[in-house]
């Protein structure tokens, strides 16, 4: 199995959920935990948990934060190579859940957006290894450069490349142009239904995915309750899988993630896209099943 490096965001999650409707300008009960976090070391926790050879690529703080997270990630048995940060915190990402179980996230990078091109090892680029950038670290102005390096060194030694495309706010600021640009030799795009519309311009996932493959050869459209699906530029037809019905843990956050880390192996061992969508949807209920957004390593 190939060895995958994952360029992107460490945070620490603190999640917020409201028992009642926010009383604004006043206090309203909740329950408030903080887990590991971040899109591209969820990806890479669950890369490693699954048994995949993955080394991590990131900026933290000099805090007990990133001390504690760099930890977390050594734990799982990932090949950590994070730069610590002289003067910016560890990022943190505030993740507020309504009664209702609607989610927004405010987000605050930290050390992670002075990821710098000489941050990135060089000897984890080789010919039989595979590259993932989280989008996170190519929206961010002050990382883009670090990400986009990576993403050329890879191209220069031969290794596969997948990106996704992060959040469909700051994806939207960013430009649809920039980011098709940006993202230039990537094999692999996963997106979400926000995501791919901002992208292209398509309210239909299937239609935004044809469009995609003009820019990436494979294609990967997660859509929350109806599946997911995978085009691909040589093929006409387009495969799609049906989500696992799962009752959400209140606290759970990051199943995108575990999805991205569940089809990456099969995809990479040469798995039909359908066995690789499906493996990948039970890697996201698990994640659904269970608080934070990191894999419970009591359970693995």
């Amino acid at each position: 199995m190939a060895r995958v490096v994952v360029i992107g965001d460490l945070m620490t999650d603190a999640v917020a959920r409201a028992f009642y409707p926010l009383a604004r300008g006043s206090d309203t009960p909740a329950s408030v935990i903080t887990y590991g976090g971040g899109s591209g070391a969820n990806v890479a926790a669950w890369l490693a948990i699954e048994g995949t050879e993955t080394t991590f690529v990131g900026r933290r703080g000099s805090d007990i934060t990133g001390r504690t997270r760099e930890m977390e990630l050594m734990g799982y048995g990932i090949d950590s190579r994070l730069v610590m940060d002289p003067e910016r915190p560890t990022g943190t990402c505030v993740v507020m859940i309504t009664h209702r179980g609607d989610r927004t996230m405010l987000s605050d990078p930290g050390a992670n957006a002075r990821l710098q091109p000489e941050d990135l090892p060089r000897d984890v680029f080789a010919p039989d290894g595979h590259l993932h950038v989280s989008g996170y670290t190519l929206i961010n102005d002050d990382s883009r450069r670090a990400a986009r390096m990576a993403l050329r060194m890879a191209r220069e030694t031969g290794m596969s490349i997948s990106v996704d495309a992060g959040s469909h706010a700051p994806l939207e600021r960013a430009g649809a142009e920039n980011y098709l640009d940006w993202t230039n030799g990537a094999r692999l795009l996963f997106a979400n239904g926000d995501q791919a519309r901002v992208l292209t311009g398509r309210d239909e996932p299937e239609a935004a995915a044809k469009v995609l493959t003009a820019w990436f050869p494979n294609v990967v459209i997660k859509m929350g309750d109806e599946g997911a699906l995978w085009a691909s530029k040589t093929r006409d037809d387009i495969v799609t899988v049906p989500a696992e019905p799962v009752e959400p843990s209140p606290g759970s956050i990051g199943a995108g993630d575990a999805f991205i880390a569940g089809f990456l192996p099969a995809w990479l061992a040469g798995r039909h896209p359908k066995d690789a969508l499906g493996h990948a949807q039970s890697l996201a209920a698990r994640a659904l099943h269970q608080p934070g957004a990191r894999p419970d390593l009591g359970d693995a």
